[in-house]
């Protein structure tokens, strides 16, 4: 992904409309439906399931998820888990900076695929509804190459505790989209 791109993208966060967010909510539970379009024809689709969780007043959050893809034109399915944590930087009153460290495991019916995933990136609120995120993620791991990847994402909210999210994240092996309803705490 072209970084001045990425760069210029992260940049147009920042000046959020001038909204007065009591503050971002880091404690979830989503369920999702993941569509992805891998290099080499591993296309696919499935459901997954990821929560978040906030220490306190600290900042601090922890994240996970899990998720089955079918790959199609096979009987093969990836089953992934991700876990890892989180730090969120007020940088306004409705925009926060965010990075994170996490675990990724990937198992198919052949191999097993462990590595790490380091992220920044701003998340904030348009308006009492909508809010959006983005974020630059390096992958590395003992089983694949590393890779650079952008993630982009939305969710609007019905409620205070529910919403709808959307989720693309585009990388040099490919890039997968996600729909989930997300509730809030």
């Amino acid at each position: 992904m072209n970084r001045s791109l990425m760069a210029l993208a992260l940049a147009s966060l920042l000046p959020l409309a001038a909204h007065a967010d009591d503050k971002l909510s880091y404690t979830f539970i989503e369920g999702n439906y993941i569509s992805t379009d891998a290099d080499g024809g591993l296309d696919g689709d499935g459901f997954g399931l990821r929560g978040s969780y906030e220490f306190g007043q600290s900042n601090f959050y922890a994240f996970g998820g899990y998720s089955q893809v079918d790959i199609d034109d096979t009987s093969i399915s990836a089953d992934t888990v991700d876990f890892g944590l989180g730090y969120a930087h007020s940088i306004s009153d409705n925009a926060d900076l965010v990075a994170e460290i996490g675990h990724t495991r990937s198992d198919l019916e052949f191999i097993k695929l462990d590595g790490f995933r380091t992220s920044v990136g701003v998340r904030g609120s348009f308006t009492d509804q909508l809010e959006g995120s983005i974020k630059a993620n390096y992958y590395d791991g003992s089983d694949f190459s590393s890779d650079f990847s952008g993630t982009v994402g939305m969710q609007y909210k019905f409620t205070q505790t529910w919403g709808v999210t959307g989720e693309a994240e585009f990388g040099d092996n490919g890039e997968s989209y996600l729909v989930g309803v997300r509730a809030s705490f």
